[in-house]
């Protein structure tokens, strides 16, 4: 650490991630400031130096999780249910976004960028919102145009230092000083704002002038309508690993949109804290990933094959989600049933429709039973359908009063007719053949009632 130190004086220690709210309220606790960087943690903790993903010390917590190897009886049961519990609040407010929530969790945990596409008023920043607000830390969002200066992003130039000729920037409550950021149209920046955010989001490291200041962000997400036709782009968009589609709602879910619409969201959970991520990004990197080593180099020539590209950095960086999923599924060792993740990594919407045709029979095993929105969309595989309709059927189960209401009666039906639907008899597994043959009761009883 100390040999880290003296690269460079000019390299500033990092805030830290526990201190007192600067700018507002953190997202989702009815905060839509554009701009801010938020705090929704106590204080206490020292400055740290970073070289890499993150923070090499930056809280005693999270030094504990970055030394800690889940191998050696590290239990992370707790900061699973901690995830568990900040999915289900972020996708209850959401119709037709529940796999983009979990998607972002993965990426954080996996240490990565995320990069969604889709037309205006999708959702797409009330999503990133939500994630952001249950796993508190500081929050930055900003709108990015073709006349946004760095100084709006990154902060302003320190005026009383650049009189004595040093060009210094004040980064409190910018973008270098964020835990999660939203950049929504990211690729209308700069080429100025451009080159500093391959810094921050490569290396987390922001330079300008003769600030070197390390950043603590653990999780970029870019927004855009449509992907850019610019090549000389193309090394900026290759940063932001994981690629996101997504569309209006359909029309079968439109009563649900008006629902909640109308409803509006959630408000007063108490954030996880950005420390949850930390432990858990830590147990990633120690899994072992030599049973899927060889299962990932098939896909990808698979995909060659087929004419889908993919750069080193991203075959490479795959790993990253495949033993991300795995932490969050509680397993040091990553296995088949984690693959469904690949696909993520492929860049346009067209070539990953086709890669999840390719590699349909690598990811039949596929499965998440904690993010089983992204897996079954992913995979398009049987077995994650059929946890997911599993668990939908048991929650309804679980949840049905005596005597069950009209409108849990109704669902229970439309899950029905999604499991006829998805499967042949011989097909159901034991655990969906169960809850199916409950709901059939159920339904049942309520119509002769």
């Amino acid at each position: 650490m100390s040999s880290n130190l003296t690269l460079s004086a000019r390299i500033s220690l990092v805030k830290s991630p526990f201190c007192a709210p600067r700018c507002g309220t953190l997202p989702g606790a009815g905060s839509n400031r554009i701009g801010s960087c938020v705090a929704g943690v106590p204080n206490g903790s020292e400055g740290t130096l970073q070289i890499g993903k993150f923070p090499l010390r930056h809280s005693e917590t999270a030094q504990r999780a970055m030394t800690d190897n889940p191998l050696m009886g590290t239990d992370l049961s707790n900061d699973v249910a901690a995830i568990h519990a900040v999915l289900e609040r972020a996708r209850s407010g959401l119709v037709e976004r529940q796999s983009l929530v979990e998607v972002l969790v993965l990426a954080a945990v996996a240490g990565e960028h995320v990069l969604v596409v889709g037309p205006p008023g999708t959702a797409k920043s009330q999503a990133v919102r939500g994630v952001a607000g249950e796993l508190g830390g500081k929050y930055f969002e900003y709108l990015l145009g073709r006349f946004t200066e760095p100084n709006e992003v990154f902060g302003p130039i320190d005026l009383n230092k650049l009189r004595s000729g040093v060009v210094e920037v004040e980064t409190a409550g910018m973008l270098p000083d964020a835990e999660v950021a939203f950049l929504d149209e990211v690729f209308r920046g700069s080429t100025a704002i451009l080159n500093t955010l391959l810094g921050i989001l490569n290396e987390r490291l922001f330079r300008r002038g003769s600030t070197i200041k390390a950043c603590p962000l653990r999780l970029c997400v870019g927004a855009t309508n449509s992907l850019p036709d610019d090549v000389s782009l193309a090394a900026f968009a290759d940063r932001f690993l994981l690629r996101v589609f997504v569309e209006p709602v359909p029309d079968a879910n439109l009563e649900d949109l008006l629902a909640v619409g109308w409803s509006g969201p959630r408000h007063g959970s108490k954030p996880v804290g950005i420390e949850v991520i930390d432990r858990l990004h830590a147990a990633s990197l120690a899994c072992d990933m030599e049973a899927v080593r060889p299962l990932i180099g098939a896909a990808v020539r698979q995909m060659r094959s087929a004419g889908i590209t993919l750069t080193d950095r991203r075959i490479v960086r795959s790993q990253s989600l495949v033993a991300a999923a795995a932490t969050l599924e509680g397993r040091s060792a990553a296995t088949s049933a984690d693959l469904w993740t690949l696909p993520l990594v492929v860049p346009t919407l067209d070539a990953q429709v086709l890669a999840r045709s390719v590699l349909a029979d690598v990811m039949q095993p596929s499965h998440s039973d904690l993010l089983p929105f992204a897996a079954e969309e992913y995979s398009a595989g049987a077995l994650a359908r059929a946890r997911r309709l599993t668990d939908s059927g048991r929650k309804l189960l679980e949840g049905a009063g005596e005597p069950i209401d009209h409108d849990t009666r109704l669902r229970m039906e439309a899950t029905l007719r999604e499991i006829d639907a998805g499967f042949a008899p011989s097909d159901l597994t034991d655990e969906l053949a169960a809850v199916r043959g409950s709901l059939v009761s159920a339904v049942t009883a309520s119509t002769s009632a």
